[in-house]
């Protein structure tokens, strides 16, 4: 006891000794809290492994690179899945970010203030809507107007131009990679533009009032102030929403066409990483097939943790070059 606490009456030191107790007993519940997450990470990459290692051993490293996917024979490549994941998640964070970036904008800079609750209402209820709501929508509704109005419009605009023409070519059957990954950009929006919108409001008012007192344009103002401010939030926001396009699986299994083709045009059907998952999981039998299956769900993670440790070097990138300046 220091000299402090003997001054101090018993009941106050009494109270003094709880209070420790309690700060203590809070720092080792949270630290626990933490830790799970790092448990649950560990056990997750373990058992994928585990699970996954008889076709590593069998296919090796070729696995991932191949497309050969052939229940019957026993023959198993991860080539197609992968690259309709990555084709259609990229088609729609291209796609999502910028009108995220527009929505979220008018919302803190532009928006008439009666409008601002109804539209970021309206923006959240979106973020709610069930997946299999999005995948129902696009089959039965998107999928019939994108094969008669969309599909022939690019073929005969885009699908002319040399180079990319290839893109755009094939069956108008609103079904594929390009519309897996149109529903997916309706899907992640709302998520990017509701983070965007909460991080640009917690920009200080007097720094876009200083900027706006000396000229600036708001465009200026959302480049030059808030982006710069707040870059951390935008990049958490989009790669939530990354996340969430990567991982998606009912809304893309039913629109993305669900075969085990790979084809260079985005008109064509395919396959992804979750679709596949879904479609095949509950009538896979324990062997190689229930094995490349994992295989993928291991694909799929580190595709996830490739993205994620892109999006944190940038940032630091980002943070040195900024000290450098300074």
């Amino acid at each position: 006891m220091n000299n402090a606490d003997s001054l101090m009456t018993p009941h106050r030191q009494s109270v003094l000794r709880w209070q420790r107790w309690q700060d203590f007993l809070f720092e080792k519940i949270t630290m626990v809290f933490a830790l799970s997450t790092l448990v649950a990470l560990t056990g997750i990459i373990v058992s994928l492994f585990i699970s996954s290692w008889p076709v590593l051993t069998t296919f090796g490293f070729e696995f991932f690179y191949t497309v050969e996917w052939d229940i019957i024979n026993s023959k198993f490549g991860g080539l197609i899945a992968i690259f309709g994941t990555v084709v259609t998640a990229s088609i729609a964070i291209l796609i999502a970010l910028p009108l995220s970036f527009g929505i979220a904008v008018f919302l803190t800079e532009t928006c008439p203030m009666q409008l601002r609750r109804p539209l970021g209402t309206a923006i959240e209820l979106l973020a709610a809507v069930p997946s299999i709501i999005y995948g129902m929508f696009g089959l039965f509704v998107f999928a019939p107007l994108f094969a008669e109005y969309v599909q022939p419009a690019l073929a005969g605009s885009l699908g002319q131009i040399p180079g990319i023409s290839i893109l755009f070519t094939g069956a108008f059957n609103g079904v594929g990679i390009l519309a897996a990954g149109l529903i997916l950009a309706m899907m992640i929006l709302p998520f990017i533009a509701s983070v965007m919108r909460d991080v640009f409001e917690i920009v200080p008012p007097i720094l876009k009032e200083s900027a706006y007192g000396i000229g600036c344009t708001t465009w200026e103002v959302v480049t030059k102030i808030v982006l710069p401010y707040t870059k951390t939030g935008v990049v958490g926001g989009v790669m939530l929403g990354l996340g969430r396009a990567l991982g998606e699986t009912m809304a893309v299994t039913f629109v993305i066409g669900n075969a085990h083709k790979l084809s260079p045009s985005l008109f064509s059907p395919g396959n992804s990483i979750a679709s596949t998952l879904a479609n095949e999981f509950g009538e896979a039998e324990p062997g190689l097939h229930y094995a490349a299956l994992f295989s993928l769900g291991l694909a799929l993670f580190l595709i996830t943790l490739v993205v994620l440790s892109l999006a944190k070097w940038m940032l630091i990138r980002a943070e040195a070059k900024k000290g450098m300046k300074t």
